[in-house]
Protein backbone atom coordinates (compact mmCIF):
# COMPACT_ATOMS: atom_id res chain seq x y z
CA UNK A 1 0.00 0.00 0.00
CA UNK A 2 1.34 3.29 -1.20
CA UNK A 3 -0.13 5.05 1.52
CA UNK A 4 -3.02 6.41 2.87
CA UNK A 5 -6.43 6.19 0.28
CA UNK A 6 -8.01 9.89 0.19
CA UNK A 7 -9.33 11.60 -2.73
CA UNK A 8 -6.14 12.72 -4.67
CA UNK A 9 -3.76 11.69 -2.38
CA UNK A 10 -1.03 9.06 -2.31
CA UNK A 11 -3.36 5.58 -2.39
CA UNK A 12 -3.22 1.84 -3.66
CA UNK A 13 -6.05 2.25 -6.26
CA UNK A 14 -6.50 -1.44 -6.34
CA UNK A 15 -8.06 -1.32 -2.38
CA UNK A 16 -9.98 1.94 -3.20
CA UNK A 17 -11.23 -0.23 -5.74
CA UNK A 18 -12.77 -2.69 -3.18
CA UNK A 19 -10.63 -5.46 -3.58
CA UNK A 20 -10.00 -6.01 0.21
CA UNK A 21 -7.30 -8.67 -0.77
CA UNK A 22 -5.12 -6.95 -3.24
CA UNK A 23 -1.98 -8.29 -4.36
CA UNK A 24 1.18 -6.08 -5.01
CA UNK A 25 0.62 -3.38 -7.35
CA UNK A 26 2.42 -4.30 -10.71
CA UNK A 27 3.68 -1.60 -13.27
CA UNK A 28 6.21 -0.87 -15.97
CA UNK A 29 9.54 0.93 -15.24
CA UNK A 30 11.18 2.44 -18.88
CA UNK A 31 14.71 3.11 -18.69
CA UNK A 32 14.98 5.15 -21.75
CA UNK A 33 18.82 5.39 -21.73
CA UNK A 34 18.91 1.51 -22.56
CA UNK A 35 16.16 1.54 -25.39
CA UNK A 36 17.61 0.70 -28.71
CA UNK A 37 15.02 1.43 -30.65
CA UNK A 38 14.36 -1.88 -31.95
CA UNK A 39 10.71 -1.61 -31.40
CA UNK A 40 10.66 -5.72 -30.27
CA UNK A 41 7.93 -4.02 -28.04
CA UNK A 42 5.58 -2.85 -30.65
CA UNK A 43 5.50 -5.92 -32.49
CA UNK A 44 5.03 -8.51 -29.25
CA UNK A 45 2.20 -5.99 -28.01
CA UNK A 46 0.28 -6.23 -31.28
CA UNK A 47 1.02 -10.03 -31.87
CA UNK A 48 -0.21 -10.93 -27.83
CA UNK A 49 -2.96 -8.43 -28.24
CA UNK A 50 -4.20 -8.96 -31.51
CA UNK A 51 -3.49 -5.20 -32.51
CA UNK A 52 -4.28 -4.75 -36.04
CA UNK A 53 -1.48 -2.40 -38.07
CA UNK A 54 -2.13 1.36 -38.44
CA UNK A 55 -1.25 1.63 -41.69
CA UNK A 56 2.49 0.72 -42.04
CA UNK A 57 2.62 4.38 -43.41
CA UNK A 58 6.49 6.13 -42.64
CA UNK A 59 6.40 9.69 -41.03
CA UNK A 60 8.98 11.20 -43.70
CA UNK A 61 11.16 12.46 -40.93
CA UNK A 62 12.33 9.39 -38.86
CA UNK A 63 12.41 5.59 -37.94
CA UNK A 64 9.43 6.59 -35.92
CA UNK A 65 6.60 5.03 -38.21
CA UNK A 66 3.70 5.00 -35.55
CA UNK A 67 3.90 8.66 -33.98
CA UNK A 68 1.91 8.58 -31.27
CA UNK A 69 0.13 6.22 -28.78
CA UNK A 70 -3.58 5.10 -30.57
CA UNK A 71 -5.99 2.69 -30.98
CA UNK A 72 -3.87 0.52 -32.95
CA UNK A 73 -0.45 1.12 -31.59
CA UNK A 74 -0.69 0.29 -27.86
CA UNK A 75 2.88 1.03 -27.48
CA UNK A 76 5.21 3.36 -29.46
CA UNK A 77 8.52 3.71 -29.85
CA UNK A 78 9.38 7.13 -30.24
CA UNK A 79 12.97 8.78 -31.91
CA UNK A 80 14.08 12.10 -31.01
CA UNK A 81 17.06 13.40 -32.22
CA UNK A 82 18.46 16.38 -30.90
CA UNK A 83 21.77 18.46 -30.43
CA UNK A 84 24.04 17.69 -27.23
CA UNK A 85 23.54 20.09 -25.05
CA UNK A 86 26.92 21.98 -24.42
CA UNK A 87 29.24 20.60 -21.10
CA UNK A 88 27.77 17.19 -21.90
CA UNK A 89 29.62 15.84 -24.65
CA UNK A 90 31.16 12.60 -23.37
CA UNK A 91 32.49 9.98 -24.83
CA UNK A 92 33.38 6.44 -23.18
CA UNK A 93 37.08 4.83 -23.71
CA UNK A 94 37.37 3.91 -26.98
CA UNK A 95 40.00 0.95 -26.84
CA UNK A 96 40.38 -1.40 -29.76
CA UNK A 97 41.96 1.25 -31.54
CA UNK A 98 45.71 2.44 -32.83
CA UNK A 99 45.35 5.62 -30.45
CA UNK A 100 44.85 4.41 -27.17
CA UNK A 101 42.15 3.82 -24.59
CA UNK A 102 41.35 7.66 -24.41
CA UNK A 103 40.42 8.43 -27.69
CA UNK A 104 36.41 9.30 -28.43
CA UNK A 105 34.82 7.19 -31.19
CA UNK A 106 35.11 9.91 -33.95
CA UNK A 107 38.40 10.61 -33.25
CA UNK A 108 39.96 6.97 -32.71
CA UNK A 109 38.26 6.28 -36.05
CA UNK A 110 39.46 9.23 -38.07
CA UNK A 111 43.24 8.79 -36.51
CA UNK A 112 43.15 5.12 -38.23
CA UNK A 113 41.89 6.03 -41.13
CA UNK A 114 44.83 9.03 -41.45
CA UNK A 115 47.00 5.92 -40.30
CA UNK A 116 45.92 3.73 -42.88
CA UNK A 117 46.44 6.62 -45.77
CA UNK A 118 49.82 7.44 -44.39
CA UNK A 119 51.06 3.63 -43.59
CA UNK A 120 52.25 4.54 -40.05
CA UNK A 121 49.55 2.03 -38.25
CA UNK A 122 51.98 -0.26 -36.19
CA UNK A 123 52.87 -3.67 -37.95
CA UNK A 124 50.92 -2.55 -40.98
CA UNK A 125 52.63 -2.19 -44.25
CA UNK A 126 51.98 0.71 -46.67
CA UNK A 127 51.28 -1.23 -49.43
CA UNK A 128 50.20 -4.25 -47.93
CA UNK A 129 47.04 -5.39 -45.32
CA UNK A 130 46.14 -3.10 -41.87
CA UNK A 131 45.39 -5.10 -38.70
CA UNK A 132 41.93 -6.16 -38.21
CA UNK A 133 41.41 -3.59 -35.46
CA UNK A 134 42.70 -0.68 -36.89
CA UNK A 135 40.28 -1.89 -40.27
CA UNK A 136 37.46 -1.84 -38.14
CA UNK A 137 37.97 1.55 -37.00
CA UNK A 138 38.83 2.73 -40.66
CA UNK A 139 35.12 2.85 -41.51
CA UNK A 140 35.67 3.49 -45.64
CA UNK A 141 39.24 2.66 -45.83
CA UNK A 142 38.56 -1.18 -44.99
CA UNK A 143 35.85 -1.49 -47.56
CA UNK A 144 38.62 -0.38 -50.34
CA UNK A 145 36.82 3.13 -50.73
CA UNK A 146 38.97 6.49 -51.28
CA UNK A 147 39.18 8.61 -47.96
CA UNK A 148 40.04 11.62 -49.72
CA UNK A 149 37.18 13.72 -50.39
CA UNK A 150 34.98 12.18 -48.73
CA UNK A 151 31.85 14.35 -46.26
CA UNK A 152 33.02 15.60 -43.61
CA UNK A 153 36.63 14.76 -44.15
CA UNK A 154 37.23 18.62 -45.19
CA UNK A 155 35.36 19.71 -41.67
CA UNK A 156 37.04 20.39 -38.60
CA UNK A 157 35.86 18.72 -35.35
CA UNK A 158 35.14 22.18 -33.66
CA UNK A 159 32.36 22.85 -36.81
CA UNK A 160 30.72 19.48 -36.44
CA UNK A 161 27.46 19.22 -34.83
CA UNK A 162 27.28 16.26 -32.03
CA UNK A 163 23.75 14.71 -32.35
CA UNK A 164 22.07 12.29 -29.79
CA UNK A 165 19.32 9.83 -30.17
CA UNK A 166 16.61 10.02 -27.81
CA UNK A 167 14.58 6.45 -27.32
CA UNK A 168 11.59 5.67 -25.40
CA UNK A 169 8.96 3.10 -25.25
CA UNK A 170 5.54 5.18 -24.63
CA UNK A 171 2.71 3.47 -23.02
CA UNK A 172 -0.36 3.61 -21.09
CA UNK A 173 -0.03 4.91 -17.68
CA UNK A 174 -2.39 3.48 -15.52
CA UNK A 175 -2.44 6.02 -13.35
CA UNK A 176 -3.24 6.17 -9.76
CA UNK A 177 -5.81 8.39 -10.18
CA UNK A 178 -7.65 7.68 -13.58
CA UNK A 179 -9.61 10.43 -15.18
CA UNK A 180 -11.20 7.66 -17.42
CA UNK A 181 -12.87 5.51 -14.84
CA UNK A 182 -14.51 8.86 -13.62
CA UNK A 183 -15.96 9.75 -16.83
CA UNK A 184 -16.99 6.10 -18.54
CA UNK A 185 -21.11 5.67 -17.92
CA UNK A 186 -21.13 2.32 -18.88
CA UNK A 187 -18.46 1.01 -16.94
CA UNK A 188 -16.43 -0.54 -19.91
CA UNK A 189 -12.85 1.04 -18.20
CA UNK A 190 -12.36 -0.39 -14.08
CA UNK A 191 -9.96 -1.08 -12.20
CA UNK A 192 -8.22 -4.45 -11.88
CA UNK A 193 -6.34 -6.07 -8.40
CA UNK A 194 -3.12 -5.24 -9.61
CA UNK A 195 -4.01 -1.61 -10.00
CA UNK A 196 -4.08 -1.26 -13.63
CA UNK A 197 -6.89 -0.03 -15.88
CA UNK A 198 -8.61 -1.97 -18.41
CA UNK A 199 -11.56 -1.12 -20.86
CA UNK A 200 -13.73 -3.88 -21.45
CA UNK A 201 -14.49 -3.47 -25.32
CA UNK A 202 -18.15 -5.75 -25.03
CA UNK A 203 -19.42 -2.71 -22.61
CA UNK A 204 -18.19 -0.51 -24.83
CA UNK A 205 -20.52 2.32 -25.96
CA UNK A 206 -17.91 4.67 -28.13
CA UNK A 207 -18.96 7.65 -26.13
CA UNK A 208 -15.60 8.83 -26.22
CA UNK A 209 -15.66 10.70 -23.28
CA UNK A 210 -12.45 8.80 -21.78
CA UNK A 211 -10.31 10.72 -24.49
CA UNK A 212 -9.87 14.07 -23.72
CA UNK A 213 -10.83 12.97 -19.89
CA UNK A 214 -7.05 11.31 -19.80
CA UNK A 215 -4.36 14.36 -19.54
CA UNK A 216 -1.71 11.89 -21.32
CA UNK A 217 -3.77 11.56 -24.47
CA UNK A 218 -3.35 7.79 -24.12
CA UNK A 219 -7.10 6.50 -25.38
CA UNK A 220 -8.25 6.37 -28.73
CA UNK A 221 -11.52 4.93 -30.80
CA UNK A 222 -10.30 2.70 -33.10
CA UNK A 223 -11.88 3.67 -36.89
CA UNK A 224 -14.62 1.81 -38.06
CA UNK A 225 -15.11 0.54 -35.11
CA UNK A 226 -15.90 3.55 -32.92
CA UNK A 227 -14.76 2.12 -29.70
CA UNK A 228 -12.15 2.81 -26.82
CA UNK A 229 -8.72 0.62 -26.98
CA UNK A 230 -5.28 0.88 -25.04
CA UNK A 231 -2.73 -1.16 -23.30
CA UNK A 232 -4.09 -3.45 -20.67
CA UNK A 233 -0.65 -3.94 -19.06
CA UNK A 234 -1.39 -7.83 -20.58
CA UNK A 235 -4.16 -8.52 -17.85
CA UNK A 236 -4.44 -11.93 -19.37
CA UNK A 237 -0.77 -12.52 -19.01
CA UNK A 238 -0.04 -11.28 -15.65
CA UNK A 239 -3.56 -13.28 -14.26
CA UNK A 240 -1.09 -16.07 -14.32
CA UNK A 241 1.66 -14.99 -13.07
CA UNK A 242 3.60 -14.09 -16.48
CA UNK A 243 5.20 -11.23 -18.00
CA UNK A 244 3.50 -8.41 -20.13
CA UNK A 245 4.71 -9.51 -23.54
CA UNK A 246 6.27 -5.49 -24.49
CA UNK A 247 8.22 -6.62 -21.78
CA UNK A 248 9.23 -10.20 -22.31
CA UNK A 249 10.34 -8.96 -25.85
CA UNK A 250 12.67 -6.03 -25.12
CA UNK A 251 15.80 -6.87 -25.27
CA UNK A 252 17.58 -4.58 -23.37
CA UNK A 253 15.53 -4.31 -20.25
CA UNK A 254 14.57 -1.11 -21.13
CA UNK A 255 11.09 -2.14 -20.13
CA UNK A 256 10.94 -3.72 -16.42
CA UNK A 257 7.83 -5.24 -14.93
CA UNK A 258 6.88 -6.15 -11.56
CA UNK A 259 5.83 -4.63 -7.83
CA UNK A 260 5.11 -0.85 -8.12
CA UNK A 261 7.33 -0.18 -5.22
CA UNK A 262 10.51 -2.14 -5.90
CA UNK A 263 10.48 -0.77 -9.36
CA UNK A 264 10.43 2.55 -7.67
CA UNK A 265 13.51 1.75 -5.49
CA UNK A 266 15.44 0.14 -8.35
CA UNK A 267 14.85 3.22 -10.60
CA UNK A 268 16.10 5.78 -7.81
CA UNK A 269 19.34 3.66 -7.59
CA UNK A 270 19.39 3.87 -12.00
CA UNK A 271 19.11 7.37 -12.07
CA UNK A 272 21.72 7.72 -8.63
CA UNK A 273 24.40 6.13 -10.72
CA UNK A 274 23.33 7.93 -14.41
CA UNK A 275 24.10 10.99 -12.21
CA UNK A 276 27.45 9.98 -10.50
CA UNK A 277 28.49 9.05 -14.16
CA UNK A 278 28.12 12.64 -15.59
CA UNK A 279 24.55 12.01 -16.65
CA UNK A 280 23.24 15.49 -14.76
CA UNK A 281 19.90 15.36 -16.90
CA UNK A 282 18.75 11.78 -16.06
CA UNK A 283 15.30 11.90 -14.16
CA UNK A 284 11.88 10.04 -13.35
CA UNK A 285 9.27 10.79 -14.32
CA UNK A 286 5.71 9.47 -13.43
CA UNK A 287 6.75 7.54 -9.87
CA UNK A 288 6.07 10.19 -7.50
CA UNK A 289 2.62 9.43 -5.87
CA UNK A 290 2.05 12.88 -4.72
CA UNK A 291 1.87 14.22 -8.12
CA UNK A 292 -1.18 15.46 -9.98
CA UNK A 293 -2.36 12.07 -10.90
CA UNK A 294 -1.28 10.58 -7.86
CA UNK A 295 1.59 8.60 -10.01
CA UNK A 296 1.58 6.19 -12.48
CA UNK A 297 1.54 2.50 -13.01
CA UNK A 298 3.69 2.93 -15.60
CA UNK A 299 6.87 5.31 -15.15
CA UNK A 300 9.90 6.56 -17.36
CA UNK A 301 13.33 7.26 -16.79
CA UNK A 302 14.36 10.08 -18.94
CA UNK A 303 17.40 12.04 -20.00
CA UNK A 304 15.74 15.02 -20.78
CA UNK A 305 12.75 17.21 -20.05
CA UNK A 306 9.53 15.77 -20.67
CA UNK A 307 8.24 17.86 -22.92
CA UNK A 308 11.19 16.71 -25.40
CA UNK A 309 9.44 13.31 -25.06
CA UNK A 310 6.26 15.14 -26.11
CA UNK A 311 4.56 14.37 -22.31
CA UNK A 312 2.97 16.93 -20.15
CA UNK A 313 5.21 18.47 -17.64
CA UNK A 314 3.09 18.66 -14.57
CA UNK A 315 -0.30 16.13 -15.73
CA UNK A 316 -3.30 16.58 -13.60
CA UNK A 317 -6.10 14.98 -12.90
CA UNK A 318 -8.70 15.95 -15.66
CA UNK A 319 -11.53 15.29 -13.14
CA UNK A 320 -10.16 16.32 -10.00
CA UNK A 321 -12.67 19.48 -10.05
CA UNK A 322 -15.80 17.67 -10.62
CA UNK A 323 -17.19 17.07 -7.03
CA UNK A 324 -17.03 21.18 -6.57
CA UNK A 325 -18.33 21.65 -10.09
CA UNK A 326 -21.50 19.31 -8.92
CA UNK A 327 -21.81 21.06 -5.45
CA UNK A 328 -22.16 24.15 -7.42
CA UNK A 329 -23.99 23.03 -9.68
CA UNK A 330 -26.44 21.56 -7.38
CA UNK A 331 -26.69 24.93 -5.32
CA UNK A 332 -27.53 26.97 -8.39
CA UNK A 333 -29.97 24.51 -9.58
CA UNK A 334 -31.38 24.98 -5.51
CA UNK A 335 -31.07 28.59 -5.99
CA UNK A 336 -33.14 28.91 -9.25
CA UNK A 337 -35.65 26.48 -7.79
CA UNK A 338 -36.36 28.68 -4.85
CA UNK A 339 -35.85 31.98 -7.12
CA UNK A 340 -38.67 30.94 -9.24
CA UNK A 341 -40.75 29.72 -6.46
CA UNK A 342 -40.66 32.88 -4.42
CA UNK A 343 -41.86 34.52 -8.13
CA UNK A 344 -44.82 32.10 -8.31
CA UNK A 345 -46.23 32.79 -5.11
CA UNK A 346 -46.12 36.49 -5.44
CA UNK A 347 -47.91 36.27 -8.53
CA UNK A 348 -50.03 33.83 -7.14
CA UNK A 349 -50.60 36.95 -4.20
Amino acid sequence: MVGENSLYGPLDPALDAGYADAPARMGFFTDTSICIGCKACEVACKEWNLVPDHGLSLLGMSFDNTGALTANSWRHVAFIEQPIPAGQRQSPPFRDTPTGPSSEPATAALAATTAIDTGTIPGADPGGEPESAARMAAGPAMLGMPTSGLPGRQQGREDRKDLRWLMMSDVCKHCTHAACLDVCPTGALFRTEFGTVVVQQDICNGCGYCIPACPYGVIDQRKGDGRAWKCTLCYDRIGDGLTPACAQACPTQSIQYGPLDELRERAEGRVADLRAAGQTTARLYGHDPNDGVGGDGAFFLLLDEPEVYGLPPDPVVTTRDLPDMWKRAGFAALTMLAAAAVAFVGRSA
